[in-house]
């Protein structure tokens, strides 16, 4: 909705800037999407007078003009033919600007200087619907009155400001002036002075002219007025400004005199030429089968019982609540109008212009609901504007047709409930003085009737809404409502996502699948028929034999996209993704069980001791400290000797591994692929306490390096967990730092060096307390066949 900030002015006494303006409106509830300027293109053009024109001494067709804007004279050189000595004309000096960001200069025009530009309408933006009174190629000429130097702007009403407005569908009493200005006035407390046509107490009777007749339910309420002698002009210029400013084309007197009241008041009205209603008979009902009408657009349209029609004694003249028809307009001959200011049905408005195609000015209120209340003040309106534009004479009487109108739901104003509920405190006076100045009926006992405007209100709650809309709820002060529970991540959660951080740190992509499979896909990973894996949730619809089970394992997933990579040619893979798998458990008659699970996957980016790294972080967030990494040999996915069971305190919780070259082979994976699957379920368990602070040691570590001989096959977890029972509480860190098969170390055995870090952290350790440990770890060592290098 395009408003000028002028005539909302008019019925409210605001001194504001268009910026104020745009944000108290805002702020009121009704958003204010911008406002802008014609005049805002428009620099530097001033109205000037012609005082003397002479030939050009070479040129055919231009003119030289001597023009006076009031502090100087300049001369203008013009091709233009319409211009005479005298003419007030409109002039864009030197360094002006016009719409489209056309800039004018001094220049030479065939060997003359000329300081200026004299101004077309169309240079100015405008049209002849604009200034009917100019000619379309032609210099502008402006009445003879107009003060000389002049901003061009302020003559002709292109410096008003128009604000475009966002209003919500269920307020359409705003989709007017008067209703802005309304919400205007209370806004910045003034008061809204809306003046109520005059009744009709013309001569004559409009009866003896028309008749109406009503045929359907979806017309609430119709009325009439006629207008006799009718004289078809322009509209004034106040009024071509304020049609323009609202973005609607001046045309005539009475055509811009249904369009401006249905601007003002949000009634949409129609006009028809009374010769052209057959048997003076206007009947509102539903369209026949097989019936058509030419709309004034002048496309022929078939119409259906769905649609609600105006109908003389013949034919449909008119879809209600549309758009007239091409026969029943107003041309310059018509003599004799009449007024349809009239309520219809919403729905069936919005059915017949959607099913026609045609969705209009007055459809697009309609459909919203209107007041049927609110057509007679509109009606008494065109009839005021007929006699203020001499557009004709009035003839005495209104022809009114309507159903009871219903009543509006009374409520009780609770001004403690509203306080309670908007989290303020306001007086019961500012509610109560809010709601009478927006027109709410409140009496002694705080019973409140909403105007018949106002069909969004029907509870407290919107009575709350508009004692906060004009508190501002810019003023509300920001508390959290009582008894609800604010919106924080479980524990859970926020495991799930640190989960994702490690990985992210790690150099990892998060992607996320779908969670189908196929039974291919379980042979490829070579998955054992009596595998409990294979017992998986069948797809009665499935979208394809890939897709046909819901997935228990995320691996095939995960092998699917590392596999679109590597033949997209994208090197040093690693992608990870947390998500749900689901586990029938063999029996179909239940739902199956899911289960989150982490699954990491890649090619040419990780090894196995850097995915070992990955899950020894999420081990260290999970303050697992006793993870053990055992050897898998079991599985026929991973390859034997290099892949691994995660564990602790005897639960299985992860594996992780290369995968078996077949395995990688099947889905076109040249390179090692080497893959994690962790069941997040059982490392939530396993999770330890958060861990706490806790302050640097004051007492040094002591170090020992012990270099030890094994079996090729003994996992160096299984001598950990002996040196870590040994050595007890003293022991703070143990790492690996080398392992060497070869010359010195004998066939069929391994060295394995590991490093020791030892403290106490009351007291210095001396070194009859370290040995004695590390000889404890030695001793024990030895009994599992595991001795010191020499």
């Amino acid at each position: 909705m395009d408003a000028p900030l002028r005539w909302i002015k008019q019925y409210c006494d605001i001194d504001t800037t268009p910026a104020e303006f745009a944000s108290k409106m805002t702020i009121a509830g009704q958003k204010v999407e911008r406002y802008w300027s014609y005049a805002d293109e428009i620099k530097n053009v001033v109205v000037g007078k012609i005082t003397h024109i002479e030939k050009h001494p070479d040129s055919d067709h231009l003119q030289i003009c001597s023009v006076d804007i009031g502090t100087k004279k300049l001369v203008i050189v013009t091709g233009a033919a319409n211009v005479n000595e005298g003419d007030v004309v409109p002039v864009a000096l030197d360094g002006s600007t016009l719409p489209g960001g056309k800039e004018i200069h001094t220049g030479e025009l065939r060997g003359v200087v000329s300081e200026g530009m004299m101004c077309s309408i169309g240079e100015l933006g405008m049209t002849i619907h604009d200034f009917p009174e100019c000619i379309e190629n032609g210099i502008m000429i402006l009445p003879a009155d107009t003060p000389l130097g002049e901003d061009i702007c302020k003559v002709t009403g292109l410096d008003d400001t128009v604000v475009e407005f966002e209003i919500t569908p269920n307020r359409p009493d705003c989709l007017c002036v008067s209703g802005l200005a309304r919400e205007a006035a209370v806004a910045y407390g003034v008061p809204f002075n809306f003046p109520s046509p005059p009744a009709n107490d013309a001569d004559g009777d409009v009866t003896e002219l028309v008749s109406v007749s009503k045929e359907t339910p979806n017309c609430m309420r119709y009325m009439a007025a006629a207008v006799k002698n009718v004289r078809v002009k322009p509209s004034p210029m106040w009024m071509r400004e304020r049609l323009r400013g609202c973005g609607v084309r001046p045309i005539n007197n009475i055509v811009d005199i249904t369009n401006y009241v249905m601007l003002e008041y949000n009634q949409p009205m129609h006009s028809f030429d009374e010769r052209n209603i057959a048997g003076g008979k206007i009947v509102i009902r539903q369209a026949r089968e097989g019936e058509g009408i030419m709309t004034l657009d002048g496309t022929e349209r078939k119409l259906n019982p769905s649609m609600m029609v105006i109908a003389d004694a013949e034919k449909p003249i008119a879809v209600a609540g549309v758009m007239g028809g091409e026969f029943s307009g107003i041309t310059d001959d018509t003599n004799t109008v009449i007024f349809e200011s009239a309520c219809f049905d919403g729905q069936t408005v919005r059915s017949a212009a959607k099913a026609l195609g045609m969705r209009t000015d007055a459809s697009s209120r309609y459909e919203k609901g209107l007041d049927p209340n609110n057509t007679e003040p509109a009606l008494l309106r065109a009839l005021e504007l007929v006699k203020l534009l001499d557009a004709g004479d009035v003839i005495g009487g209104i022809i009114d047709i309507k159903d009871e109108i219903k009543p509006m739901p009374i409520l009780t104003l609770e001004p403690d409930r509203i306080n309670d509920f908007l989290g303020i405190k306001v007086d019961t006076e500012f509610m109560v003085k809010t709601l009478r100045d927006l027109e709410f009926a409140v009496d002694d006992k705080l019973n409140v009737t909403p105007p018949t405007f106002r069909g969004d209100i029907a509870c407290m709650n919107d009575l709350a809404e508009e004692v906060a809309r004009f508190y501002g709820y810019n003023n509300i002060p920001n508390t959290l409502m009582s008894g609800v529970a604010t919106a924080r991540p479980t524990e859970r959660q926020r495991f799930e996502r640190e989960l994702k951080d490690i990985c992210t740190s790690a150099g990892l992509f998060e992607i996320e699948t779908l969670p189908f499979m196929g039974k291919k896909q379980l042979d490829a990973l070579r998955i054992a028929d009596d595998s409990y894996l294979r017992s998986a949730t069948i797809i009665s619809n499935p979208l394809g034999e890939d897709t046909s089970m819901m997935r228990t394992t995320m691996l095939p997933s995960m092998l699917d996209t590392l596999a679109r990579n590597y033949s997209l040619r994208n090197t040093n893979v690693a992608l990870f993704e947390l998500s749900i798998v689901f586990l029938q458990g063999g029996d179909n008659t239940k739902l199956p069980e899911e289960r989150k699970h982490l699954v990491i996957g890649s090619y040419d980016a990780l090894d196995f001791y850097k995915l070992k790294g990955i899950i020894e972080d999420i081990c260290r967030y999970s303050a697992i400290d006793n993870a053990e990494f055992s050897r898998l040999t079991d599985d026929p996915t991973y390859h034997p000797g290099r892949a691994a069971l995660v564990s602790a305190n005897g639960v299985e919780f992860a594996r992780m591994g290369e995968l078996y070259p077949t395995v990688s082979e099947s889905y076109g994976i040249k390179s090692r692929v080497y893959v994690a699957d962790i069941d997040i379920e059982k490392l939530f368990e396993l999770k330890g306490e958060e861990k706490k602070f806790v302050s640097l040691p004051r007492f040094p570590a002591v170090t020992r390096d012990l270099a030890l001989v094994c079996d090729l096959d003994t996992e160096s977890g299984s001598i950990e967990k002996v040196i870590k029972n040994a050595c007890g509480d003293l022991l703070e860190n143990i790492k690996v730092f080398d392992v060497y098969v070869g010359a010195g170390v004998e066939k069929g055995k391994k060295s394995i060096a590991y490093s020791l870090v030892l403290r106490d952290r009351e007291k210095t350790l001396t070194d009859d307390v370290v040995d004695s440990a590390v000889t404890r770890a030695l001793n024990e060592l030895a009994a599992l066949g595991i001795k010191l290098r020499g």
